[in-house]
């Protein structure tokens, strides 16, 4: 058997005789080709088992550095997602906090009697001036909703501490303000104005009005205030006088016991002496008088405010 091999450049053919009397001249290259055959087959052997040209303890240390890498992104991922979680939550809250702080504003304002529009919750207060950008205007949207709250927070905070401080001069206000029967039980004996005197019958001005009750019965302050006198006095018999402030003063006169010394602060309601029949005087009861900027005014209006 002969094996032509020819060269298509050269145009040379070449024969190659395969004959048991020429083996030594083909063993060679039969040999190398089997070698050939024989390193490639090894070597697929080699990696198809998954073995690999590099040192195995360095794999070994990659594989184990990449797994604790993925270990530690899942616990990453993990506390991430529990903090939006937890942030989501914390936004929910605040903005239910909002609503409320709207609705009982709102009930604070109609209770304080304020115009319409007056302190409008819905809105933040009116605010001006120029101000100057952040260079970083980039927010996450959940940093811009925890701004956004923590601004109306702060507003209602404001408009809060505002109709408390009204509220507060409203409710010192109606405190000093005369109003109420100076007795819990009795009846009007005598009204303000022109009437004839008890003792002489000729007309005379009566600067209160008179309150008959039973005697030692409490007389209590209609409001709050400070002692202004409390003592014997020509005409009134024993009196108390309390300063409220704003120009108003009350006095009770003709008392059988005074339980209040000058200088003392009063309260509305509180007693401040017992009804008697002491100084010019037919029968027990007080004489109430309301005076405002030193000057006696009618008390039937302070009287019927109360009601």
């Amino acid at each position: 058997m002969d094996i032509i091999v020819v060269s298509h450049q050269r145009g040379r053919t070449w024969r190659l005789r395969l004959d048991v009397r020429h083996v030594w001249g083909w063993l060679p290259f039969a040999l190398a080709g089997l070698f050939l055959i024989g390193a490639s087959f090894a070597v697929g052997y080699w990696t198809r088992g998954g073995s690999s040209v590099l040192p195995p303890r360095l794999v070994a240390a990659w594989a184990q550095e990449v797994e604790q890498q993925r270990h530690a992104l899942r616990t990453t991922r993990s506390e991430a997602e529990q903090n939006a979680a937890a942030l989501s939550r914390r936004l929910a809250q605040l903005q239910a906090h909002v609503l409320r702080l709207d609705a009982a504003g709102q009930r604070l304002t109609e209770i304080a009697g304020l115009e319409e529009g007056e302190f409008n919750f819905s809105e933040p207060p009116p605010v001006g001036g120029p101000e100057v950008n952040p260079a970083d205007t980039s927010f996450d949207p959940v940093l811009a909703s925890l701004t956004n709250y923590e601004r109306q927070l702060s507003d209602r905070e404001r408009q809060f501490r505002v109709l408390e401080d009204l509220l507060v001069a409203s409710r010192l206000q109606k405190e000093v303000r005369p109003s109420g029967w100076p007795i819990e039980n009795g009846w009007i004996s005598s009204v303000f104005g022109t009437r004839a005197d008890p003792f002489t019958g000729r007309l005379a001005r009566h600067q209160g009005i008179d309150f008959a009750g039973r005697t030692g019965a409490e007389v209590q302050a209609v409001a709050a205030g400070i002692v202004a006198f409390a003592g014997p006095s020509e005409g009134y018999g024993n009196l108390v006088e309390i300063n409220h402030g704003n120009g108003y003063s009350t006095r009770y006169g003709h008392n059988s016991a005074i339980l209040v010394r000058v200088g003392e602060k009063i309260a509305r309601g509180q007693a401040v002496a017992r009804i008697g029949s002491t100084g010019r005087s037919t029968g027990p009861h007080v004489h109430f008088e309301v005076l405002y900027n030193g000057t006696a005014v009618d008390p039937e209006r302070y009287i019927q405010a109360a009601r």
